[in-house]
């Protein structure tokens, strides 16, 4: 970590007063897409199942690690599974299960396995169909996720942010409304608000649980309008994540979105992400320094997308310290290191917790050195 102004207390008035307790870490994880599954394979090093004591070279540990998922896919595999069978998509459900899971090589070979041919079942993953068969036995998707998660020996909860079937309607800087998923992330035009369809769409209870009881709760990375910004739209989740004790962590994605964030900086996200869950909600971001390669710079450009620009004077004028680590994981696309940031964030919120000050609004949040 570096700091740009040095290091500064990590003080926030939801998160006064808190202290690490033996138990281990309770997290919240909320996202969608494959940020949000690469971010758990990081946090899942530092689980301990339950029963079991905590790995000593992983402290600190985490004592119950809850993923919110969210559910508006429309597209592909899921897409035709929620057409015909009117049940919720499972795709990036599928994803955190195997991310979770103690056998994550072979399950992810088996749930990842997509059949290439056969009347009906050319384009599907076996593990959509597994979670579609489930979610037939118990007409339950939320139970069919949990039954899921404890066949497959996952190190947490999965949670979907909505058992509603919700689409999402994206509002565009020219007036057009533009409906599902598939179509806004093909959309050309410049979103300027999101909303569910229909809105008054409740979570699940052992969600705001969950979010309630949280030490750590971080948002991100992913599509900041397909993956992150429709689970703060679901009544009660954006409320319950400002009124929880719990560090609050922004993961800023690495590169901008074709038609859906090019342009955008660091703190636009946020602004965007506060906007949208109509209150101020992070303590902390995390934000990449690391340059990208040039080859994959260049292929990043031939969509009109580069990476995001790091302004961290606004980002502390939202009051919001940015914690900047080398997170950009080498390779053909832009991905996150998810050691790097499980470490980072594991560092932080036992730091943070642990030096927390009773405090009645939060200060002005400087860049934040979170190894000393």
């Amino acid at each position: 970590m570096s700091a740009k102004h040095g290091s500064a207390r990590p003080a926030g008035g939801s998160s006064a007063g808190k202290s690490v307790e033996p138990r281990g870490l309770r997290v919240v994880a909320i996202g969608g897409g494959t940020g949000l599954s690469t971010l758990l394979k990081g946090l899942k090093v530092y689980t301990h199942l339950p029963g079991t004591a905590s790995d000593p070279a992983k402290e600190p540990s985490i004592a119950e690690l809850c993923a919110v998922v969210t559910v508006s896919d429309d597209g592909g595999s899921s897409g035709r599974l929620r057409k015909e069978f009117n049940m919720l998509p499972p795709g990036d459900i599928r994803n955190c299960i195997v991310a979770l899971s103690e056998d994550e090589a072979l399950l992810s070979k088996l749930f990842q396995h997509r059949f290439k041919q056969g009347s009906g079942l050319e384009g599907h993953s076996f593990g959509n169909l597994f979670l579609a068969a489930l979610t037939s036995i118990t007409s339950d998707f939320a139970e069919a996720v949990r039954l899921s998660a404890e066949i497959l020996f996952t190190r947490g909860h999965i949670f979907p942010a909505t058992t509603s079937n919700v689409e999402l309607e994206a509002i565009m800087e020219d007036g057009t409304r533009v409906r599902g998923e598939t179509k806004i992330t093909a959309s050309k035009g410049r979103i300027k608000e999101l909303v569910l369809v229909p809105p008054d769409i409740s979570p699940l209870p052992q969600t705001l649980d969950a979010i309630a009881n949280a030490d750590l709760i971080t948002i991100g990375p992913g599509s900041l309008f397909t993956s992150l910004i429709p689970n703060l739209l679901v009544g009660g989740i954006a409320q319950g994540i400002a009124q929880s004790a719990a560090i609050k962590v922004y993961i800023c994605n690495l590169m901008t979105q074709a038609n859906e964030s090019l342009g955008l900086t660091a703190a636009d996200h946020i602004r965007a992400l506060d906007q949208h869950a109509g209150i101020s909600i992070f303590d902390y971001a995390l934000i990449n320094r690391m340059p990208a390669p040039p080859d994959l710079k260049a292929k990043y450009a031939l969509e009109g997308a580069s990476q995001i620009v790091a302004d961290l004077d606004a980002i502390e004028a939202l009051g919001v310290a940015p914690v900047l680590g080398d997170y950009l994981e080498e390779g053909g696309v832009a991905r996150h290191n998810n050691e790097r940031v499980a470490r980072d964030l594991m560092d932080l919120a036992a730091q943070a917790i642990a030096t927390e000050k009773p405090a009645l609004r939060r200060p002005r949040r400087s860049t934040v050195n979170i190894h000393g």
